[in-house]
């Protein structure tokens, strides 16, 4: 009985030695890639050339990121400003001096199962990652 209960806990934490690692790796290249996407992002809507971010640039990024394996109904957007304009409406960009933030956010889909082996809680199901960033416009009228 002490063998087979050896045997059990040695396949469980051998498991999880091997493919918590992968998962991991998923993790953290997705978090990657939402925050290399809000400084693109963040780059071109605060450029003198748009000073927002609209929802054509939204649908653009998340084309982007469905190409990395994301699920562009999962990506969450939030744009805000550091002086309470809106963000997106492209008739009143930012003029210059007027930060232009970005949060964009995805759930993290269960990466976490596999911790359940070694006796760890995962965290809740609605848990995102997310990536953020703020950038003073550039815009000129």
């Amino acid at each position: 009985m002490k063998a087979i209960l050896a045997f059990v806990l040695f396949a469980a934490t051998m498991c999880w030695m091997m493919f918590a690692p992968v998962y991991k790796h998923v993790l953290i290249v997705r978090q990657a890639v939402l925050q290399q996407e809000v400084d693109y992002l963040l780059e071109v809507g605060a450029s003198g050339t748009y000073g927002y971010i609209d929802a054509d640039m939204i649908t653009a990024s998340q084309q982007r990121l469905a190409e990395y394996g994301l699920q562009p109904d999962q990506l969450k957007y939030e744009v805000s400003s550091t002086s309470g304009e809106i963000g997106t409406d492209r008739t009143q960009p930012l003029p210059r001096g007027v930060g232009l933030g970005l949060r964009l956010s995805y759930p993290v889909e269960g990466l976490f199962e596999i911790d359940r082996l070694i006796g760890l809680t995962p965290p809740p199901d609605d848990m995102r990652i997310s990536a953020r960033g703020l950038k003073m416009s550039e815009y000129v009228p």
